[in-house]
């Protein structure tokens, strides 16, 4: 693998705002001009973002969930019905040896144990974490705590001067280059 080809693509633009409804703005601003490709940076979940951000789209965490409730089903009937074949016990009046009402409440189990762990497992791969190697534009302090902020992590060199005009006019307090260089937009 080449230098080059370890390098980002692209530019890093950043916006920090100080409040919601500048930065609901700016995102609305960014989408109407077709630039969809940036991460949000909230210091609390509100549904006002989450409706300009996803349009309303449901979270992929959910195929997770599904897929950890499916193998857990299968992992529960495979387990009672494998171990009841191996291990047969003399069943009187011809009842079955695999037969699924004494199987349910293990398979239950099963499906509810799979699908959490791999909820949890599809929530920590949505959400970039741990964020070790996050970049460190994404590892902002400030929008922890008050400000809100929208990251372009590889904004095309002929699309970089229009997100920074986006970001100002929108009532950014503060653009961030790609070269780390800081255009305070005014003082709040």
């Amino acid at each position: 693998m080449s230098a080059a080809a370890s390098r980002p693509v692209g530019t890093r633009v950043k916006g920090i705002y100080a409040h919601l409804d500048s930065f609901l703005a700016g995102v609305e601003r960014l989408k109407s001009e077709g630039l969809t490709h940036f991460e949000v940076l909230t210091p609390l979940p509100r549904h006002e973002i989450l409706e300009a951000v996803y349009e309303g789209r449901p979270s992929p965490v959910r195929w997770w969930t599904l897929t950890g409730g499916v193998c857990g089903i299968t992992t529960g009937f495979l387990l009672t019905s494998l171990t009841a074949i191996q291990w047969p016990m003399i069943n009187p009046g011809g009842k079955d040896v695999v037969a699924l009402p004494p199987y349910a409440v293990i398979m239950f189990e099963c499906t509810i144990l799979f699908g959490a762990l791999a909820t949890l497992v599809g929530l920590l791969v949505h959400c970039g974490l741990p964020g070790f190697w996050l970049d460190s534009s994404l590892k902002d302090p400030r929008v922890s705590d008050d400000k809100f902020g929208i990251v372009f992590l590889r904004a095309s060199e002929s699309d970089a001067p229009k997100i920074e005009a986006a970001l100002r006019e929108s009532g950014a307090i503060e653009v961030t280059s790609g070269d780390d260089t800081v255009y305070e937009v005014s003082n709040v």
